[in-house]
């Protein structure tokens, strides 16, 4: 018999170990397109079964206005009387809504949110469409711009914009509401999630 035809366990264990080297590569690679595949049905999934927020928002400008009122010293008779002296911000805002629902969305009221220096909360609720227009009339010296009013409990259709001003009243002197750290609205939907939105712009003092 040839030499060369005398099989050498040798290279046969050699052979065969290449040949387990490259299944065992085939294997990881295959592995690892799985894991990838995998990862991106899960993410489709996820992404596709999101849905957009039922409403969208903006707090398109913020106005201040502090107002110190001091009673007179008489009663209606005209009979003398200490006076008084107390102090509060009206805040007004202008603000945007959007329905992307397919559903009516019925808008319950709106929170206006100041963070005062001591980190301390204080809120207020934004008054009803008529009692807006009554500020204008008691208080004949606001320096703001006297737009639509927004209905605290406006029904906006699906598809729907509506656009209209609120204000709150903060018993608060002027410093005390000069030194607040931070306000936002809380907008509250019946049957839907709250919203909050802050001034995309500074606030306007008058």
């Amino acid at each position: 018999m040839s030499l060369l035809q005398q099989d050498s366990p040798e290279l046969d264990d050699a052979a065969r170990g290449e040949e387990f080297t490259k299944g065992s590569s085939h294997v990881v690679l295959a592995g690892i397109v799985a894991a990838v595949l995998v990862t991106a049905g899960i993410a489709i999934y996820v992404i596709a079964g999101q849905k957009p927020p039922v409403a969208a928002g903006e707090i398109v400008q913020v106005w201040a206005h502090p107002q110190h009122t001091e009673t007179p010293g008489f009663d209606a008779n005209g009979a003398p009387m200490p006076k008084e002296t107390f102090d509060q911000v009206f805040v007004f805002a202008q603000i945007r809504l959007r329905n992307q629902s397919n559903q009516p969305l019925f808008l319950t009221n709106i929170l206006t949110n100041a963070t005062l220096a001591a980190d301390k909360i204080d809120s207020a609720y934004a008054t009803t469409a008529g009692d807006y227009d009554r500020v204008f009339l008691a208080y004949p010296n606001l320096d703001v711009p006297h737009g639509k009013a927004l209905r605290t409990d406006a029904t906006i259709e699906p598809g729907q914009t509506v656009e209209g001003t609120v204000v709150s009243a903060f018993k608060l002197t002027k410093q005390e509401w000069d030194a607040r750290k931070d306000l936002n609205f809380t907008i509250a939907f019946q049957y839907q999630p709250s919203m909050v939105l802050a001034p995309r712009s500074a606030v306007i003092d008058r």
